[in-house]
């Protein structure tokens, strides 16, 4: 099973599909968290995700491989969190295409996942071109998410509604 939480930012995504999936697994989930260590205003938001998940999930932390880092991985997972994996591709110059035909690899994958995924697409267009670059493919994956995954909630205001 392939469930999508979708929502913006602090909209309870996060917690709900850690909630989620803990709920479901039948054993201990892994939690592949993509964000990288920037800044120290990144640092105290993953923090927050580290304290929140404690030693309830096995974690692995990878930017950029997702599918070498999933192709061997006994499930189930939550990835944390596929807007961050985008920006990471983006920032090490992969084209479009090489992200798209890897995630859709990814989705073929035969293990349970539970993916969150901001939604950037609700506000204006962006004044420049890599703003909008990342707003296109962000839309682009989470149509083929949306596609691939059994379940979609789009989770507001730490609530969620059911999509599909």
């Amino acid at each position: 099973m392939k469930t999508l939480f979708i929502g913006g930012i602090k909209s309870g995504k996060s917690r709900l599909a850690e909630t989620y999936i803990l709920e479901q697994a039948k054993q201990k989930p892994y939690y592949l968290a993509t964000t990288e260590f920037i800044d120290d205003e990144m640092r105290q938001r993953i923090a927050v995700h580290q304290q929140r998940r404690r030693d309830r999930f096995i974690t692995i932390e990878e930017p950029v491989q997702l599918l070498n880092t999933l192709k061997d991985c006994p499930g189930p997972v939550l990835i944390e969190c596929v807007s961050m994996w985008l920006n990471n591709m983006l920032y090490h110059q992969f084209s479009e295409e090489t992200v798209l035909q890897e995630l859709t690899t990814v989705m073929q994958l035969s293990i349970d996942m539970v993916l969150v995924q901001n939604e950037v697409g609700l506000g204006v267009i962006a004044d420049n071109p890599l703003a909008r670059k990342y707003v296109d493919i962000s839309g682009k994956a989470g149509q083929l998410l949306g596609e691939y995954c059994d379940q979609v909630f789009f989770c507001c205001a730490g609530l969620t509604i059911r999509l599909k």
